[in-house]
């Protein structure tokens, strides 16, 4: 069993005040971590002679090879995502560049994978993804990205998004267990009415909501129906505009990711957005807010001529 999963565990014995950071101000936000190339030569020319630094591990040679051959490599194959199966929680990462176009931010920065973990720098992703899911956009890169189908589980509530990170958890925590389903990253929080729509500027409504959701690696997990609180539904293939994020997981990193995101449309003004804000969160609690690895994403198409 992989850290997340033990760390996710072992909220359900901590106060739930206890149980995830929070942060709502996009000012405290910090800006991306440096890839293993930029860490690198920043350390090269700060660091006294001897000093004893923080530089990335060297690329693998999976992160150098022929990454088309990689990508089609269909991902996880053969393992349903069962808990007690063997492996059930190994990454296996993949890169996935058909599934991707980098279109802003930093174009340079770029994920490795070493020991079959998706890197950045001191960021990583130690739970597998969805099956058939894009590999992770890097913090401070913008990406244009289609998603599968893919089987979750939902839990949905209005009111504050703080409160949802622990409300949210312990009914979805319960249902994998019981359904004996392995945990996947991201979990996925979706905002409705929460952000102005023009400018990704958080706002009060009376209307606005939240779901948190845990994806299933495979749609074969279980039928789509309902648990207690939690609706186990199929969401649809989707494009998105994608932006890399670090930093303490709350509506703060969403709303400092959707300016830059508003920004990169505005210049772009043959896409439009055609869905709610969602957020992908990829790492546990365990994780220092600094390098907590997330993505601010919109649904996008491009508008008819």
């Amino acid at each position: 069993m992989t850290r997340f999963f033990q760390s996710l565990a072992a909220l359900v014995t901590l106060p739930l005040t206890a149980c995830a950071s929070f942060e709502s101000d996009p000012n405290k936000i910090p800006e991306p971590v440096k890839g293993n190339a930029q860490a690198a030569q920043q350390a090269s020319q700060n660091s006294a002679p001897g000093a004893v630094t923080d530089e990335a591990a060297p690329a693998s040679k999976e992160s150098v090879g022929a990454v088309e051959a990689a990508a089609a490599q269909p991902a996880y194959s053969g393992h349903s995502g069962r808990a007690s199966e063997p492996g059930a929680e190994e990454p296996n990462a993949v890169r996935t560049p058909s599934l991707i176009t980098r279109v802003g931010g930093d174009k340079e920065a770029s994920i490795e994978i070493i020991d079959g973990v998706y890197r950045f720098g001191p960021s990583r992703i130690e739970s597998p993804l969805p099956a058939g899911y894009p590999e992770p956009t890097p913090p401070g890169a913008i990406d244009l990205k289609r998603y599968p189908s893919v089987r979750r589980a939902e839990f949905v509530s209005s009111g504050s998004p703080a409160s949802g990170m622990n409300m949210g958890f312990f009914p979805l925590f319960n249902h994998i267990k019981s359904k004996d389903i392995a945990m996947t990253s991201p979990v996925e929080m979706d905002y409705r009415d929460m952000f102005d729509p023009a400018t990704g500027k958080r706002e009060q409504k009376s209307s606005m909501s939240w779901t948190m959701s845990f994806l299933y690696r495979t749609a074969e997990l279980a039928p789509t129906g309902k648990d207690g609180s939690v609706l186990i539904t199929d969401r649809p293939e989707v494009e998105v505009l994608a932006i890399g994020m670090n930093g303490p997981y709350g509506t703060g990193v969403v709303e400092k990711g959707l300016g830059l995101l508003h920004d990169w449309l505005k210049e772009h003004p043959e896409y439009e957005i055609a869905g709610d804000v969602r957020a992908f969160h990829y790492n546990g609690p365990y994780i220092a807010n600094r390098v907590k690895w997330s993505e601010v994403q919109l649904p996008v198409r491009k508008k008819s001529a």
